[in-house]
């Protein structure tokens, strides 16, 4: 009796157990690693902020902004600067590091903003639908057939004391209604789901809903729409700066180095001068693109085994 109760227990010792189902960040990891192109672009990404975050904590921002006219226009690698000088003789190196740490954090702040912006306004106008819907919707529109690019223009030339906060709140006014627009989409098709009438009848109050029933649903389209978002913030800071409306003249930005395009002997005789934030810009934004396509597979996997 005793051995066959000990091989009773051996069986069920042998019986194999159930498995958890992988972390959010195993999951991430395993979709990442996978795609080679995301991969590639992911450490991609850490370089830069390497190259640019790291760097600059290394730069004095006077000494780099310092105008020396005697080494104005040193060519790739002459007179010690990797990179040349420009026309005041400041090295595009450390002008690429500063500029390119300033523009991504720009665009982190400007799509931290509307994304909270624009999913507290989305989940609102999806979730309660009707007149409520409709209201914000017409104030949406109103704010999208705006002429987004002459307002800023305008505004940075009259506000005093223009900075790079003042740039980040002017292009934030414009870029949540996208965003708005994109997450009320998505809460249009999940307010009449199962779970969520389910919440409704058990008593749940709607904030309770939407943020704790609705919004865990949407995660791989939150993460998607960020990633990507921070790509297109850069690049409206990068335009303006490029005009001349974005950063003010003595804060480097990736924009004003690709500006030095503007003069077609620079483009021709002194390609130092923009074409390294040039490909530092194409880099940073293809290189979002790919890791965030990755991130939204995991996304989409780890709610289907939820």
């Amino acid at each position: 009796m005793a051995k066959e109760t000990k091989k009773n227990q051996e069986v069920k010792n042998d019986k194999p157990k159930a498995s958890l189902p992988p972390s959010g960040f195993k999951v991430v990891v395993r979709e990442i690693v996978r795609d080679k192109t995301a991969l590639v672009a992911f450490i991609l990404i850490v370089l830069i902020l390497l190259f640019t975050f790291g760097g600059s904590l290394f730069l004095n921002k006077a000494q780099i902004t310092e105008i020396n006219i005697v080494d104005a226009y040193y060519g790739w690698g002459e007179g010690g600067h990797l990179l040349g000088t420009d026309d005041g003789g400041r090295d595009i190196m450390k002008l690429l590091m500063m500029g390119g740490r300033n523009s991504i954090l720009i665009g982190l702040s400007i799509t931290v903003i509307t994304e909270i912006a624009g999913l507290v306004v989305g989940l609102v106008s999806g979730y309660y639908g009707g007149i409520v819907d409709s209201i914000i919707m017409r104030i949406v529109d109103f704010v999208q057939i705006l002429p987004m690019m002459p307002i800023i223009i305008v505004l940075t030339t009259v506000i005093p004391n223009y900075n790079a906060i003042t740039l980040v709140w002017l292009i934030a006014m414009f870029g949540w209604t996208t965003t708005a627009r994109y997450y009320r989409s998505f809460i249009l098709s999940q307010r009449d789901r199962d779970y969520v009438l389910a919440s409704k009848t058990s008593g749940s109050s709607d904030l309770k809903i939407m943020f704790r029933e609705v919004l865990p649903n949407i995660t791989s389209m939150i993460i998607i729409d960020a990633v990507l978002t921070v790509a297109g913030n850069i690049g409206i800071e990068t335009s303006l700066s490029f005009l001349g409306y974005g950063l003010p003249t003595t804060t480097p930005s990736l924009g004003t180095l690709i500006g030095f395009a503007n003069d077609p002997v620079n483009v021709i005789n002194r390609p130092w001068l923009w074409l390294p934030a040039t490909i530092l810009l194409l880099v940073i934004s293809l290189s979002i693109n790919y890791v965030g396509r990755a991130l939204q597979r995991a996304g989409d996997a780890r709610q289907r085994q939820n």
